[in-house]
């Protein structure tokens, strides 16, 4: 399984907002914005920093997808 997210630049772009402004309003390095944008594991720290300034729930910024290597894996 892969972390995903796609619902959280969504949310972004609904709040009319960037990358910097969420760097920015979060208090989260711009190395923890490079890690979303390669969909790559973050503490949960900084989840909840993100969660805390969007006013939101992780299920709400995040989610996991099943890659192939999940169907290999399984059998």
């Amino acid at each position: 399984m892969k972390i995903s997210y796609k619902k959280l630049w969504h949310l972004l772009i609904e709040r009319n907002m960037n990358k910097g402004d969420l760097q920015r309003l979060a208090g989260i390095s711009s190395t923890s914005i490079a890690k979303l944008s390669k969909g790559e594991n973050l503490q949960t720290e900084v989840l909840v920093k993100i969660c805390v300034a969007l006013n939101c729930d992780t299920s709400d910024i995040m989610e996991f997808e099943r890659d192939n290597s999940d169907n290999e894996h399984s059998r």
